[in-house]
């Protein structure tokens, strides 16, 4: 006899998709995919994408009660990541061997390594600003924050300079843009030559690896460090993590900064009101103050402005997880072995009040309830968050101390969402 708390559970709402090739299409075309399928059947619905079975939720409800029941679901990625990362790859893992990874690879980002970092960010920054300063024409700012964030990981992380950073970062950016495609490598489709620039960068980060002795970037943190069973990570096993590590403190920073940048050019009112903040921020940082000098403490504006920025534009629009058994999510039964999609970017816009404007004074109102997970959530939250949030805050604080930018006009400045959010035309701007 079913209980009284069975007999409250309602049915999962389904698409009735069957082969999901329309709906694999419009997931990948539509930005408003999930919003429009959860306005008609609500928090939790399945359909089918190219033959998988997916649940997507929204909501605070919905989402709390998937990490609440951590030991109910492991990671899952779309096949076209899973093999693009590699079956080492700590995002392929579960359980004891994903957490000793993590813990391994966890070093790199920890307080002591982002004090060691924050100089070589500081310098970057400084020469960003000379360069914007420079220009005679105007420049794709999108563009010019990707070499930033990529730069960041590949010079102070990783120890590298000049052609060997540069030659790395033309690989990843193939690599990257095939991240979530059909896995079909058929002769000259992007993920076809997204498996080859997968293949170069995978010796060249061999090569980083073999010289990670002599003390530049941060890989000598990773010594000593060992598997599930104690036993040290081997090379190839290290160098797929590597990989990770480069898309983790890259792809999510880079297109942060670009949104963030595009919504106070839009939103000129925002900006000054951020910048009576600014003006009163001491550039550069002191060096031991420089990982705390711009948090939620001595920048709350700022922060404001950050969370705004992944409220509505999350770099990555979700999350997912594979449930190894029967689980009830805002009281709706999933069953076992359903991938379940966090859909951020709709559960940001879902509920009452002016969701869909850019108010960064939300977050600083009473009261506010925003529960916000840009960088995942539970025991798999990316490890490159404390780093993507520190290259973020020396970014604007750096760039508006030392020079004002203005929109060139008649661009396209709507967003193309895949990989990551990123103005279609670059972001073009001068300076004033």
């Amino acid at each position: 006899m079913a209980s009284s708390d069975d007999a409250k559970l309602r049915p999962l709402p389904n698409t009735a998709a069957l082969s999901g090739v329309l709906e694999a299409f419009a997931f990948f075309r539509d930005p408003a995919f999930a919003q429009k399928r959860f306005k008609r059947h609500g928090n939790v619905f399945e359909t089918s994408l190219l033959g998988q079975p997916m649940v997507f939720i929204q909501g605070g409800q919905a989402i709390s009660d998937l990490l609440a029941q951590p030991n109910a679901v492991e990671g899952w990625w779309p096949e076209s990541v899973r093999q693009l990362l590699g079956s080492h790859s700590l995002a392929n893992r579960n359980g004891a061997s994903h957490r000793a990874r993590r813990r391994v690879i966890g070093q790199l980002f920890s307080a002591s390594a982002l004090q060691r970092y924050s100089a070589g960010i500081i310098s970057m920054v400084k020469d960003l600003a000379d360069e914007l300063q420079a220009a005679k024409t105007a420049l794709p700012l999108a563009e010019r924050m990707r070499r930033f964030a990529f730069s960041v990981i590949a010079t102070t992380v990783l120890g590298l300079e000049g052609t060997d950073r540069d030659e790395l970062f033309v690989d990843f950016e193939i690599w990257t843009r095939a991240l979530f495609s059909i896995p079909i490598a058929l002769p000259g489709s992007s993920f076809a030559k997204a498996l080859k620039a997968r293949e170069r960068l995978l010796k060249r980060l061999q090569k980083v690896l073999l010289k990670a002795s002599n003390g530049n970037g941060g890989l000598d943190l990773l010594a000593g460090g060992l598997d599930e069973a104690g036993i040290p990570l081997t090379d190839e096993d290290v160098v797929e993590q590597l990989l990770l590590l480069l898309f983790a403190g890259y792809e999510t920073t880079a297109s942060s900064l670009s949104c963030l940048m595009r919504e106070l050019l839009l939103n000129p009112q925002v900006e000054t009101w951020l910048r009576e903040e600014i003006d009163g921020l001491d550039w550069p940082p002191a060096p031991e103050q420089a990982t705390t000098a711009y948090d939620q403490v001595n920048a709350p504006k700022l922060d404001a402005v950050v969370c705004e920025v992944m409220r509505l534009t999350p770099a990555v629009g979700g999350f997912f997880r594979r449930t190894k058994c029967a689980l009830v999510i805002d009281g709706v039964e999933v069953p076992k072995n359903r991938v379940v999609q966090v859909a951020l970017a709709a559960s940001n816009r879902h509920g009452a009040g002016d969701l869909e404007a850019f108010r960064p004074q939300r977050h600083l109102d009473e009261g506010c309830s925003a529960t916000l997970l840009p960088f995942g959530g539970g025991e798999r939250v990316c490890l490159g968050k404390p780093l993507a949030e520190l290259e973020i805050r020396l970014m604007v604080v750096g760039l508006f101390h030392q020079l004002r930018l203005h929109l060139i006009p008649d661009q396209d400045l709507t967003l193309q969402m895949l990989p990551s959010p990123t103005p279609r035309d670059g972001l073009l701007t001068k300076v004033l």
